[in-house]
């Protein structure tokens, strides 16, 4: 039962910290505005590169960006919960329905990485250069949240045996 209670409670740790980071960008908006708007319009990019044709200098455009991100991260948070409640209803059933009952962790963790990995790392980091910034580079805290969610996943999907 221990390990089925630690799988329950990193799907809940990964559910908090997707709120924490979504509350965060609502309630603090305009700091965390201005790390997409920065990244997306290239303005602290290396001097004269080549792919500043990429840039996004349009507000409503920096708000659209903005606001995915935050859906996804609130969806995460959402796909976590779900995952970890299914994991709940399943910890006394066999090693069959407990397994069964990690769909939404596998969901939840692909969420996570398509804003983190996809969003931050090559849409951020890459498409708009973000890793050429000093000030406005989230790509060391995007890889360390990532792999966090892979590293849950993998344990999560070890398969999980009948309890004694």
């Amino acid at each position: 039962m221990v390990w089925r209670l630690s799988k329950i409670v990193m799907c809940l740790c990964l559910a908090a910290f997707a709120f924490l980071v979504a509350f965060g960008n609502i309630t603090d908006y305009g700091s965390n505005f201005a790390f997409v708007q920065h990244v997306l319009s290239m303005d602290t990019t290396f001097p004269g590169n080549a792919l500043m044709y990429r840039s996004i200098t349009s507000p409503t455009l920096w708000t659209v960006g903005y606001w995915l991100i935050i859906f996804g991260e609130a969806l995460t948070c959402v796909l976590f919960l779900i995952a970890a409640l299914q994991l709940w209803q399943a910890r006394k059933g066999s090693g069959r329905q407990f397994d069964d009952a990690k769909g939404f962790v596998v969901i939840g963790a692909t969420m996570g990485f398509l804003v983190w990995f996809l969003g931050f790392m090559v849409v951020g980091g890459e498409w708009f250069a973000m890793w050429q910034s000093s000030t406005w580079n989230g790509q060391d805290a995007a890889f360390k949240f990532y792999m966090t969610m892979l590293a849950v996943l993998i344990f999560v999907n070890q398969p999980d045996r009948d309890l004694a």
